[in-house]
């Protein structure tokens, strides 16, 4: 299945908290979209592996995802090695994305920050002939995407741009509380997690306005590019006109 885009995650509801709402509005603009989370989320304090599972399958639906995989790494060591590289580099010629995400490579987690690091590694080996891969016991194409792009999750930085996802802020936030044992609940009696207090949902609404403002609009998701990113003027003339 080729799809126009590819989003990586070190864990199932990193790309719902940082990006939800770019995706569904994506997806509903009829762009096809897939995750791939590196590792299950065995080593949270709440749930569990199986039960993350299931959440991040709910929130696909939501998501309007083509397709979502797992490349079931040990949570909370995801190292740069030639194993991980090459399941990236799988999934790249898999899906053939024209454009991709991952973390932003400064980030409070350090499987954010290694997940960031392998993608980047696996998108120029990706693009190179003499690599192979096999998916199947098939020999695959090399292949490159065209562009990779950063979203913000623990730590800021000053965006390339700023998506506007005001029409679809309440699809983003369905989806990330599709992880019912991950965030805020005071009906569930588990430990309480960076994650899971009140205050860091209040922090996700309001990251989201502080973004919007920065652009006039409601709600807004920012993005980082190492290259400078092309602006098409006469088309956000008319759009604007």
């Amino acid at each position: 299945m080729k799809l126009d885009v590819l989003v990586f995650a070190a864990h199932p509801d990193d790309p719902e908290l940082a990006m939800g709402g770019s995706i569904v509005k994506l997806t509903k603009n009829g762009i096809k979209v897939g995750i791939v989370d590196l590792t299950r989320g065995e080593l949270g304090t709440r749930g569990n592996a199986d039960i993350r599972k299931t959440e991040a399958a709910k929130a696909a639906k939501v998501l309007g995802l083509s397709a979502r995989e797992n490349l079931s790494i040990p949570d909370g060591n995801v190292e740069e090695s030639v194993e991980n590289e090459l399941k990236i580099v799988v999934t790249l010629r898999k899906y053939r994305p024209t454009i991709i995400f991952a973390p932003y490579y400064n980030d409070r987690h350090p499987d954010h920050i290694n997940t960031s690091r392998l993608v980047k590694r696996s998108m120029f080996a990706s693009g190179l002939a003499k690599l192979e891969s096999f998916e199947n016991g098939k020999a695959q194409e090399p292949f490159r995407p065209a562009k990779l792009y950063y979203y913000m999750q623990t730590y800021t930085f000053d965006p390339s741009f700023i998506v506007d996802i005001s029409d679809v802020y309440e699809a983003k936030m369905e989806a990330v509380k599709s992880y019912g044992t991950q965030f805020y609940n005071p009906q569930l009696n588990e430990p309480e997690t960076f994650i899971s207090s009140r205050n860091f949902m209040s922090n996700i609404e309001a990251r989201a306005k502080f973004y919007g403002f920065k652009i006039g609009k409601s709600f807004g998701e920012p993005f980082f590019s190492e290259e400078d990113v092309e602006l098409d003027l006469v088309g956000m003339i008319k759009e604007l006109g």
